[in-house]
C-alpha cells in the first residue's frame, strides 16, 4: 500500500510539473541571464530558510515533549512543503505527512499535529508582521487599493481564525471536536451537489480534535515557550525578504528597501490566499503589477518573478520530492 501511495505522489507531482512546463522553461531562460554570484547567495538563503523552518519545528517538537532527530525531521519538514503543494488542501496534506512518520517512529500524533497546526500559526503571525510593514510602504507611495486590503484583511481572519482553535484546543478537545464538526458539516453541506457524497467524517472530527488536544494543552502552562519558534519563523521570512533583495541585485534592477518589503510581502500574500498551490498563476500575475505600482519597469519586473519564484518555489519543490523519496526508503 505504501508503494503505491508513493506512486501516486509522484503521478500528482509529474503532472504538476507538466501543466506548469512552460513557465518551467520561461523561468529556466530567464536565470540564465542573471549575474551568478548573487543567485548562488539567494540558493544559500533559500537553504537557511528551511533550516529554520526545521528549527522552528524542533522547537515545537520540544515543547510537546518530543524528541526527533534533527536530520529526519528536516526531511519532513521539506517533504510535507512538497505534499503541500502536489495535493493541496489547506495544509492539512502536510501535517498528515507529520502525523504519518510519527506513528511509524511511535511518537504521539496528536502532539505531532499539535506542533505543526502551532506552526502555521506561528507562520502566518510571523509574515503579519512583515506584511504590516509592507502596507505602511504601500500607504507612503499612494499604491495600497482594494485588492490588497481585502487580501490583508482576509489573511488575517485566517491568522486569527487558527489561533483562536489553538485556544479552544488548548482548554479542551471536547469543544474543539464540535467546532471541527460543525465546520465539517459545512464543508460536506457545500460540497455535497458536486460530490455526491460527505467529503470529511464529522466523528474523525472529533477524534482529531481530542488528539491535537492532547498537545496543544501544554499551552496552558508553557505559553513562552512559543517564542523560540516564532523567532525562528520570523527569521525565515527575513531571509525570503533578502532572497528576493538579491534577485533584485542579481538582474542589476534598482531598489530601495520599501520595494524589497512591500514586494515580498504582495508575493507572500498572494501565495498564501490563492485558491492555487502555492499561488501558481497568481502570484506570477500579481506580482509584476505590484512591482511596477512600486515604480519598477515592466519587464524587470516580469524577470524578477520568474527568477523569485524559481528560488523560492520550484527550488523547494524539487528539493521536497527528493526528502519524499528519501523518507519512502527509510
Amino acid at each position: 500500500m505504501r508503494k503505491l501511495i508513493v506512486v501516486f505522489v509522484f503521478f500528482l507531482a509529474a503532472g504538476f510539473i507538466a501543466l506548469s512546463f512552460g513557465e518551467i522553461e520561461q523561468t529556466l531562460e530567464t536565470l540564465a541571464r542573471a549575474q551568478p554570484v548573487f543567485i548562488a547567495l539567494a540558493v544559500l538563503l533559500q537553504a537557511g530558510f528551511l533550516i529554520s523552518e526545521t528549527a522552528a519545528y524542533r522547537a515545537l517538537y520540544r515543547l510537546m515533549g518530543i524528541d526527533e532527530n534533527l536530520r529526519h525531521l528536516s526531511l519532513v519538514v521539506v517533504a510535507a512543503n512538497f505534499i503541500n503543494v502536489i495535493a493541496p488542501s489547506g495544509g492539512v496534506s502536510g501535517i498528515a505527512i507529520f502525523v504519518d512518520h510519527a506513528r511509524r517512529r511511535n511518537q504521539p500524533a496528536g502532539r505531532t499535529a499539535a506542533a505543526a497546526a502551532l506552526y502555521l500559526f506561528l507562520d502566518y503571525a510571523a509574515f503579519l508582521c512583515i506584511l504590516s510593514l509592507g502596507i505602511v510602504v504601500l500607504i507612503r507611495r499612494g499604491n495600497l487599493g482594494a485588492g490588497e486590503i481585502g487580501a490583508s484583511a482576509l489573511m488575517a481572519l485566517l491568522c486569527l481564525g487558527i489561533g483562536i482553535l489553538i485556544y479552544i484546543g488548548s482548554h479542551s478537545g471536547e469543544h474543539l471536536g464540535r467546532v471541527l464538526a460543525w465546520l465539517a458539516q459545512r464543508i460536506n453541506r457545500f460540497l455535497y451537489p458536486f460530490l455526491r457524497r460527505d467529503y470529511l467524517r464529522e466523528t474523525r472530527a472529533h477524534e482529531f480534535a481530542l488528539e491535537i488536544a492532547e498537545g496543544l494543552s501544554v499551552l496552558r502552562t508553557e505559553r513562552l515557550g512559543l517564542l523560540k519558534p516564532f523567532a525562528y519563523t520570523l527569521v525565515g521570512k527575513i531571509l525570503q525578504t533578502l532572497i528576493m533583495m538579491f534577485v533584485f541585485m542579481g538582474f542589476e534592477v534598482d531598489f530601495s528597501t520599501g520595494t524589497i518589503i512591500a514586494g515580498f510581502a504582495i508575493s507572500y500574500l498572494f501565495l498564501i490566499i490563492s485558491p492555487t498551490p502555492s499561488g501558481v498563476g497568481v502570484v506570477e500575475g500579481i506580482l509584476p503589477l505590484a512591482l511596477v505600482s512600486l515604480r519598477v519597469p515592466w519587464s524587470q519586473a516580469v524577470v524578477v518573478t520568474l527568477a523569485y519564484r524559481a528560488l523560492t518555489f520550484w527550488l523547494t519543490l524539487l528539493f521536497g520530492a527528493a526528502a519524499f523519496r528519501i523518507l519512502q526508503k527509510e
